[in-house]
């Protein structure tokens, strides 16, 4: 049997690992980086919960490796204890304490006292959740019911305006269900977050991957001509994509207008897959509805100048974290999983099944356009713009 050696860094290493997580590096970076599978940085990362430990810092009145180093001196002279601490201006109880503790006098090491001390040293007090049986009970109780942590900490505010125990920030909450050697909440409750990941993530990995500067020459959708914002005319797409498992893809695409759906079979995300694609089937449309479409900030749309060079479709990108832009697309993906459930495989799809499904939601009436069909609201809007 073989036994895998277990993966350790220096404390320097530790510190670049936090600082490269924080900074919104992903596992596989990091793990490229100290030369390990990233399995073994989410481990780690894990232990915490992915919250960077406090930076633990010496307390001014203990000894320093200084002062055991003249506490070790003065033992070698044959000082006795009384004189030591007068050099050092300590007290006596002190200085006998910390000998007394680390081997008495024929086996004190300063180093290796330092260390010791280090090591043994208090942690920070438990947190407001361990040490208040009503309050952790309360907010397990909300957890339960779908609560947000901040909604939970406004509502504390405003329940107990007079009493200050009964106060806890969203923060202390989020790093209680996080960390579990806490001991605190039981991990069960992360099922009720509206995003059930174990590990915290920086903010800055939100946009990882997804940055606007990572598409050159990307267009804010703040630019976008009023004509689209008031989906007078016809022409103007959404678009998205929508996963499955296998790391598997479909491009869906709305047109604000009608509301009108095309789905297109993508065999990957990267970009030239997914603007190719795009190009085809957009490229098919007659010149009324190629005027421009909308994206979210994903880097499967990095070549958008060549789609727009084909096209004559131009683009512009959503703020980040903000699907509200895409209201049309949004929704209709939310359709779409009544076809294409969460965790299956979409690649087992064909373009002809997609044009079916594509189909039913196009000839399905829809209360927004007065119960008419996407299909209809598409077809009249061309005869007019014809």
């Amino acid at each position: 049997m073989t036994f895998r050696r277990r993966f350790k860094l220096s404390e320097q290493q530790r510190n670049d690992m936090w600082r490269r997580w924080k900074a919104g590096q992903s596992l596989h970076e990091i793990g490229r980086t100290f030369g390990k599978d990233h399995v073994s940085i989410q481990f780690m990362l894990a232990q915490h919960g992915g919250i960077a430990p406090a930076v633990r810092r010496r307390s001014p009145l203990t000894l320093t490796l200084a002062e055991r180093e003249n506490i070790s001196r003065g033992i070698a002279c044959g000082s006795s204890i009384r004189e030591i601490a007068k050099g050092l201006q300590r007290a006596v109880s002190t200085v006998s304490r910390e000998v007394a503790r680390h081997g008495g006098r024929p086996l004190y090491r300063a180093t290796d006292a330092d260390q010791q001390a280090w090591e043994s040293a208090l942690r920070p007090k438990r947190c407001l959740l361990a040490t208040h049986v009503k309050l952790q009970e309360i907010v397990a109780g909300k957890l339960i019911l779908d609560w947000s942590p901040e909604q939970i900490s406004g509502w504390l505010d405003s329940e107990y305006p007079e009493d200050e125990s009964m106060r806890v920030s969203h923060e202390t909450i989020y790093r209680s269900l996080f960390i579990q050697a806490r001991g605190v909440l039981k991990k069960e409750l992360i099922q009720h977050l509206r995003f059930k990941r174990r590990i915290r993530r920086s903010r800055h990995a939100r946009d990882s991957g997804h940055r606007m500067g990572q598409i050159v020459d990307a267009i804010s959708i703040r630019e976008r001509p009023a004509e689209i914002e008031d989906r007078a005319i016809p022409g103007h797409w959404e678009g998205d994509l929508i996963g499955g498992t296998k790391n598997s893809h479909i491009a869906t695409l709305v047109e604000r207008h009608s509301r009108f759906v095309m789905l297109v079979k993508v065999s990957s995300k990267d970009t030239a897959t997914v603007v190719a694609a795009l190009t085809q089937h957009v490229g098919k449309l007659p010149a009324t509805l190629r005027r421009s479409l909308t994206w979210d900030r994903g880097l499967e749309m990095a070549q958008h100048k060549s789609f727009t060079v084909d096209t004559e479709v131009k683009v512009y990108f959503c703020d980040p974290q903000s699907p509200w832009q895409r209201g049309s697309n949004e929704n209709t993906n939310g359709l779409l999983r009544q076809y294409f459930p969460k965790r299956t495989d979409l690649s087992a799809h064909s373009q002809e099944e997609l044009d079916e499904v594509a189909l039913r939601l196009n000839q399905r009436p829809r209360k927004t356009l007065g119960f008419q069909t996407p299909a209809d609201r598409l077809q009249a809007s061309v005869a007019l713009t014809c």
